[in-house]
């Protein structure tokens, strides 16, 4: 398949990281599938069937934040061996001493490994190279989930969903808006043979069908998870937790408000380079 690689650029006081997340988030509506941010802005991919440059205009003009003045240029990609680029250029295996270790297929097995997942990204978000993803496996190696019923929210590739599984919690429902990472979660889970995660394409709407559950984790973005707080709290038990990621360390006071404000309380966070996750529990 053919691809266009979009490079943009910004001119604003906002911080660039911050208009990434949101870029790529707008950018996955119309089509865009996978994303590499740096301190000059956001690399972004689309497939050629899919690429509509009046879409992207659309989209920076009714940006969310502002004042944003944005710069862009787009590139020719003829189809090559998408694994193969993954390998060699962004997706490397994420190790968390003996406890878990995130690789593709194509890397060689690890021995002596206590969990074992298998991630080809394909494009999709959630390799476990982010701070974000980063954070919420660390707590998830934390908990004791034998037995517990999950929900996660923008699942992306389904790593921590598949994690979860391995922990032994017994039922996983695993939430995305994007079809892409739909499709790539349904194969991740296969091949991780956790047939007890079942995935959904949908937003915070589907929540309400999927019952109620002992942990959520929610690893998306600080608008994103300021929205939807209501439906995290409303399919919580009493005494249930919450992990939250996806933004950064001077966002915990707005996301701690909200919290408060629909029955949920703040009680820890871990941060790295300045990205946070957040551990919230049910009142």
């Amino acid at each position: 398949m053919n691809y266009y690689e979009v490079q943009f650029t910004y001119t604003s006081p906002i911080d660039t990281e911050i208009i990434n997340d949101v870029l790529a988030s707008e950018l996955g509506e119309i089509g865009f599938e996978s994303f590499t941010s740096n301190e000059n802005g956001l690399t972004a991919y689309i497939s050629e069937k899919l690429y509509d440059t009046e879409a992207i205009k659309d989209k920076i003009t009714s940006f969310p934040l502002g004042p944003v003045t944005f710069a862009y240029i787009e590139k020719f990609i003829v189809s090559k061996n998408w694994n193969e680029a993954w390998e060699k250029n962004y997706f490397q295996p994420i190790r968390i001493g003996n406890e878990c270790i995130i690789r593709a297929s194509f890397h060689e097995a690890v021995p002596d490994i206590t969990h074992t997942i298998i991630i080809d990204p394909k494009m999709a978000f959630g390799t476990g190279n982010h701070e974000t993803t980063f954070l919420m496996i660390s707590e998830i190696l934390k908990l004791d989930l034998e037995g517990k019923e999950v929900l996660d929210m923008g699942c992306g590739t389904a790593v921590l969903a598949i994690l979860a599984a391995k922990k032994g919690a017994s039922r996983i429902e695993a939430v995305d808006i994007d079809e892409w990472a739909y499709n790539n979660a349904l194969e991740n889970i296969a091949m991780n043979h956790t047939p007890n995660v079942s995935i959904h394409l949908g937003g915070a709407d589907k929540i309400a069908e999927l019952g109620r559950f002992d942990f959520v984790f929610a690893n998306i973005n600080r608008n994103i998870l300021l929205n939807d707080m209501a439906s995290y709290s409303a399919c919580m038990k009493p005494g249930s937790i919450l992990y939250m990621s996806g933004f950064y360390s001077e966002d915990i006071p707005v996301i701690a408000e909200s919290c408060t404000n629909n029955g949920l309380k703040l009680v820890s966070f871990n941060e790295k380079n300045n990205w946070v996750a957040v551990r919230v529990e049910k009142q």
